[in-house]
């Protein structure tokens, strides 16, 4: 068996669980569990747990140093996407790329990309 078992990221405040918390929820992840540091979100088998922790070496993210740039996730139909790129700055999400929207990835590609006030940047096509 393949794929993803979870994911980890480690975000410098709690403040930022907001803003994952409106997203992955709009997504169709549930609330796994809750604990001091940070909370675990899971869909489809994996997890994605965000947490704080005492052994970062900066609190500032930053997508364009080595490690991962962005998540991308399955969005539903192209009136979701719509839908949640829409809504997104009211919960902490700006829209990257808004020229180019929905086609930033290709002629191919339905997706909008955000970005929170924390630097973390996220994909979310259209299947």
């Amino acid at each position: 068996m393949s794929g993803f078992h979870h994911v980890e990221i480690w975000i410098a405040d709690r403040a930022a669980l907001t803003d994952w918390a409106w997203l992955l929820s709009r997504l169709g992840f549930t609330q796994d569990s809750v604990w001091d540091e940070g909370e675990s979100w899971g869909a489809g088998g994996a997890y994605l747990s965000l947490t704080t922790s005492p052994n970062m070496s900066s609190s500032i993210h930053d997508r364009r140093r080595a490690g991962i740039n962005h998540l991308a996730f399955r969005g539903g139909s192209r009136a979701d996407v719509d839908a949640l790129v829409a809504a997104a700055p009211a919960h902490g999400w700006r829209p990257l790329y808004a020229e180019r929207y929905p086609y930033a990835g290709g002629t191919d590609h339905y997706a909008c990309w955000l970005e929170n006030s924390a630097g973390f940047k996220t994909e979310v096509v259209a299947e």
